[in-house]
C-alpha cells in the first residue's frame, strides 16, 4: 500500500505548488485563527486556484463556529474538512462533506474509545498532545506505540514527523497517511522556523522519504 502524504499550513501559493511538484497527495489550509499558519479564505483561495488537477485540497479548523465552516465552504474549494478541537460528531458531520477528525495522543486516555465517538469520519488523525501547546503544529514526536492496533476508520499519522524519521513512522505505524507541517518549514538565518512558510527541499525530502518505507 502507497501511504498519502497531507502537507499541512500552506499559506503561500508557491509553497502548494511545490508540495504538489513533490508528489502531495493533498495540502492543507488552516482557518483556525490562533495560529500563524492561518489563512483568510481569500488568500486560501489564491492557493487553491493555482494548484493543479489531483491534489486534494483539507480546511482545518479548531472549535470553530458553524458559520466559519460555510464561510470557507462558499469561498474555497475545500475536499475534505478537518476538525483539531473538541467537536463534536455532529457538528463535524453536519456540512454534507467528509470530514477527517484529530484526536490528541494523551497519557492514560482510551483512544478506541475516542475514535468511536465519530464513526462516520473518513479517517482519524493522531497528533501529539502538549499542555498548554497549539493543538497541532508543535514538532513534537508522540510514543507511537500507544496507537490502538486495530480501527474501523483509516489511521494518519501526524505530530513532529520529519524526513528524517517519518520512514520509521511509516514502518512501524503503517498508517494510511502522514500528514506534516511544522518538519517541512523554512527556518531563518537563525535556524528559527519560519512557521508558515515552507521549504520545497524538506517537502521533496519528506515525499522521498515515504516513498523509499513504502518501498
Amino acid at each position: 500500500m502507497r501511504t498519502r502524504v497531507k502537507i499541512c499550513g500552506i499559506t503561500r501559493v508557491e509553497d502548494g505548488i511545490a508540495a504538489a511538484r513533490a508528489g502531495a497527495d493533498a495540502i492543507g489550509v488552516v482557518f483556525w485563527p490562533g495560529t500563524p499558519r492561518a489563512v483568510a479564505v481569500e488568500q486560501a483561495r489564491r492557493i487553491v486556484d493555482a494548484l493543479p488537477p489531483f491534489v486534494s485540497v483539507v480546511g482545518l479548523f479548531v472549535d470553530p463556529q458553524p458559520e466559519d465552516v460555510r464561510a470557507a465552504l462558499s469561498g474555497v474549494r475545500l475536499d475534505l474538512l478537518q476538525f483539531h478541537g473538541d467537536e463534536p460528531a455532529e457538528l463535524c458531520r453536519s456540512f454534507g462533506r467528509a470530514y477527517l477528525k484529530a484526536l490528541p495522543v494523551k497519557p492514560g486516555s482510551d483512544l478506541l474509545q475516542c475514535v468511536a465517538r465519530y464513526p462516520d469520519a473518513s479517517a482519524v488523525l493522531f497528533d501529539t498532545h502538549l499542555p498548554g501547546a497549539m493543538p497541532g503544529g508543535t514538532g513534537t514526536l508522540f510514543d507511537w506505540s500507544a496507537l490502538p492496533t486495530h480501527l474501523s476508520r483509516p489511521l494518519v499519522l501526524s505530530g513532529g514527523l520529519t524526513a528524517e524519521n517519518v520512514g520509521a513512522g511509516v514502518r512501524r505505524v503503517r498508517p494510511w497517511a502522514v500528514d506534516v507541517s511544522s518538519g517541512v518549514e523554512a527556518v531563518d538565518r537563525e535556524g528559527r522556523p519560519l512557521k508558515g512558510i515552507k521549504d520545497p527541499l524538506k517537502i521533496a525530502a519528506f515525499i522521498a522519504a515515504v516513498h523509499r518505507a513504502d518501498a
